[in-house]
């Protein structure tokens, strides 16, 4: 039995493996362009379910059609993350979309004193957003608000680290990897990672391996995303709506 793009109406979730500096509205409507050349229609649902920064890459969810209703609950799945801290800098945007604003002596950071403070950060904790984010402040992302060096407050949110593992300590650069509840925000973590230390840090890089149970291991290049949608699809390639390479 054949299937074809008309499943991408009916309803599809596509793993994508964002790209480095990629936003994840720009991989959207990537591949809205090429779905409704395909299907020869002016419209089709194209969404994806959780943001990841431009430079963070990793597992993306698209929906399509039908499933664009799911993206809610999709949004609300634990995460995992693997990345890179910096210790003994900050930035403003608590990576390196801005230049470090603030340097710190690091001689006296022992490995045992990193594994406490991940220890630390395990669990329930309290998190505040970073300004350079999506966050709504009076009506306009706080981002905008932070590149215009206005004065903005964000409110603390609880949120669960379920694992909080260092996998690799190179000083100044800390790799970690790192299990959460949604909502949480990995340049927060390195933030409060530092000034746990006494110190500073911020995120180098950060790859998003796992929402729920959807795995990177499953997730197209962006390149084999489109010829995916340019061909015809078996139905053996559809597994609970959920379209991958064979």
């Amino acid at each position: 039995m054949q299937s074809s793009l008309l499943d991408f109406q009916e309803g599809a979730i596509l793993l994508v493996d964002k790209p480095l500096k990629w936003t994840s509205f720009d991989v959207v409507n990537y591949l809205r362009v090429r779905i409704s050349k395909a299907l020869k229609v002016k419209k089709i649902k194209v969404g994806h379910a959780g943001t990841l920064d431009p430079l963070a890459t990793g597992l993306l969810l698209i929906c399509t059609g039908k499933k664009t209703k799911e993206i809610e609950k999709l949004q609300g799945f634990d995460k995992e993350y693997v990345g890179t801290f910096k210790i003994g800098a900050t930035t403003p945007s608590y990576d390196g979309e801005t230049e470090e604003n603030q340097h710190f002596e690091i001689k006296n950071i022992t490995e045992e004193t990193l594994r406490q403070v991940a220890s630390e950060l395990t669990g329930a904790i309290e998190q505040i957003p970073p300004i350079f984010s999506a966050i709504k402040i009076n009506g306009k992302n706080a981002y905008m608000h932070a590149r215009k060096n206005h004065d903005i407050e964000l409110k603390a949110r609880r949120v669960h680290i379920y694992q909080f593992e260092l996998t690799e300590i190179s000083l100044p650069f800390v790799s970690f990897r790192v299990q959460c509840s949604k909502g949480t925000y990995i340049r927060s973590l390195a933030h409060d990672f530092g000034k746990k230390l006494n110190n500073g840090a911020y995120l180098t890089a950060l790859r998003r391996t796992k929402v729920g149970d959807y795995s990177i291991n499953g997730a197209l290049s962006l390149e084999q995303a489109e010829r995916l949608v340019a061909s015809v699809l078996s139905q053996d390639n559809l597994v609970n709506g959920n379209i991958s390479l064979p």
